[in-house]
């Protein structure tokens, strides 16, 4: 699989279609269990790290880095609804400079790592 298709799942995280601003509140709204590939992923709120922001994205079931935390900085809400920050991908464990929007049950991730190595992808809820 390209890694581009890889990532892409990594994390779409927020929010809302529109010219409404993202709050903390819409970013609770990635809290539950994630799948992409053969990765799942459990955002939960947490205190243990200030990078997310009171939330903890961590690697949960794959074929490796299980037990990653995937938010390597704070995100930042944008004025279109979308969260940018640092997520680490759960196949790699690279860090990539990611936007993140969130529709229904999908979160929708597109990012870059320093080196320029670029990647898109969907991660879908669990239920």
């Amino acid at each position: 699989m390209q890694r581009g298709k890889l990532f892409a799942v990594a994390f779409m995280v927020a929010a809302i279609a529109g010219a409404a601003p993202a709050s903390a509140a819409d970013m609770k709204a990635m809290v539950g269990t994630w799948k992409w590939t053969d990765y799942t992923i459990q955002v939960k709120e947490c205190t243990t790290n200030p990078a997310g922001a009171g939330l903890c994205a961590t690697v949960v079931a794959g074929p490796k880095n299980v037990g990653m935390e995937m938010f390597r900085s704070k995100l930042e809400a944008k004025p279109d609804g979308s969260f940018v920050g640092k997520i680490g991908h759960p196949a790699s464990g690279e860090t990539y400079n990611t936007k993140m929007t969130i529709a229904g049950d999908v979160w929708h991730m597109n990012g870059c790592t320093d080196a320029g190595v670029c990647a898109t992808g969907d991660f879908v809820r669990q239920k």
